[in-house]
């Protein structure tokens, strides 16, 4: 693609929104009030505002590969910590997909370098669910049931910060999801992650704001 495109393409975009509304970009420069906060992975064909059919503002977005919540990682740590202790967003949203390049690689006996502790978080997924992985005949099927598990950890990992323990405890209108995208026929699936539940289990261990 010839980059004076995108430069062409965003004439025609900013023409597009004043022609709607002469104000739009005043309106957008006077803050951000996001309900959503989207951890997602950064594949190129998985974007949040299209599957969730949303415009710029309705969410916070953090994408990384194969959507991941590190303690150690502190772009995703300051990114929760902004949007919900400062952005008081009410959604906290773990979204992973079918097809996902790094939840492949990760089941690949390969050397990927720099990528190699990156990739050992997913690694540690399936060990913790080893037994049921391993029962799953097709390679197909398996990574798939990855993909979800991995979600679903990474919404326990998301669920052991402060802020959104925190935010719980102070008014309990904050509400964790983890989401898969069938890339294969545009559905967005619903893993039903039961917030209080494992925010119950887990804090005995996890437990960091006060009560």
């Amino acid at each position: 693609m010839d980059v004076e495109q995108i430069f062409r393409r965003n004439a025609d975009w900013v023409r597009a929104h004043l022609a709607k509304d002469p104000a739009y970009f005043d309106k957008m420069s006077q803050g951000q009030t996001p309900e959503f906060l989207y951890i997602g992975c950064a594949d190129s064909r998985v974007t949040a505002e299209g599957l969730m059919g949303l415009k710029p503002g309705d969410a916070f977005i953090h994408r990384n590969i194969a959507n991941l919540v590190s303690a150690m990682d502190l772009g995703a740590m300051s990114s929760i910590e902004y949007a919900v202790t400062h952005l008081k967003v009410q959604h906290v949203v773990v979204c992973g997909h079918y097809n996902c390049g790094g939840v492949q690689a990760a089941m690949r006996a390969a050397d990927m370098g720099v990528l190699n502790p990156w990739l050992r978080q997913i690694r540690d997924v399936y060990r913790i669910h080893q037994d049921e992985l391993d029962a799953i005949e097709d390679d197909s099927a398996r990574y798939d049931r990855l993909v979800e598990l991995n979600v679903q950890e990474q919404c326990v990992n998301v669920i052991k910060t402060s802020a959104v323990q925190e935010a719980w405890l102070r008014d309990h209108k904050i509400q964790v999801h983890g989401w898969v995208f069938n890339m294969r026929n545009g559905e967005l699936i619903d893993l039903k992650i039961d917030f209080p539940t494992i925010l119950n289990r887990i804090m005995r261990i996890y437990r960091l704001a006060p009560t």
